[in-house]
């Protein structure tokens, strides 16, 4: 009896202690300088100096293959950008804005005598379709944007502060 009553005590002192002694630990990830996407691999890799963060698979403008050089042209543009913007209330869910026309695309666009176009984004699905999840990767859908599922893109948003670097690779 004496050993079963010892036994008792001594369980419930280790199981208070145990939980007095749990912190509440909170999730910070690691933040992002870098958003690499190489177009033909159809990825969007989060980067921390030169250590890989995360990839992700993404869906890209309808005619992804070249530069976008108008607006209308349905293209992901190539070449050096950064996060300008995060709009949290866009049509689509969470977007980082992109500072797509840069100086490169403007003369080019100027020489061609087009409109560049604008509003190129990372974002997630159309509000209201992200029950679609992962099957909007079966096809490039995008006006030129570079889209994920909306998991993803909170993921993503968390990493990402505006001006970060972004660069877009073919």
């Amino acid at each position: 009896m004496r050993q079963t009553v010892f036994s008792v005590l001594a369980l419930s002192t280790l199981l208070s202690l145990n939980g007095c002694s749990r912190e509440r630990v909170s999730f910070h990830p690691e933040l992002a300088n870098k958003v690499l996407i190489v177009k033909s691999a159809h990825t969007l890799t989060l980067m921390s100096n030169d250590r890989i963060l995360r990839t992700y698979k993404v869906a890209l403008g309808r005619n992804p293959v070249g530069p976008k050089t108008r607006k209308g042209d349905h293209k992901t543009p190539e070449g050096q950008y950064v996060i300008d913007e995060k709009k949290a209330n866009s049509r689509f869910y969470h977007a980082l804005h992109i500072s797509y026309p840069n100086d490169a695309d403007q003369k080019r666009a100027l020489a061609l005598r087009v409109d560049p176009g604008s509003d190129v984004e990372i974002h997630g699905i159309q509000n209201g379709f992200g029950w679609i999840g992962k099957l909007h990767r079966t096809i490039d859908w995008t006006d030129g944007c570079i889209a994920l599922t909306d998991p993803e893109i909170d993921e993503i948003w968390d990493r990402v502060a505006v001006g970060t670097s972004v660069e877009i690779k073919p």
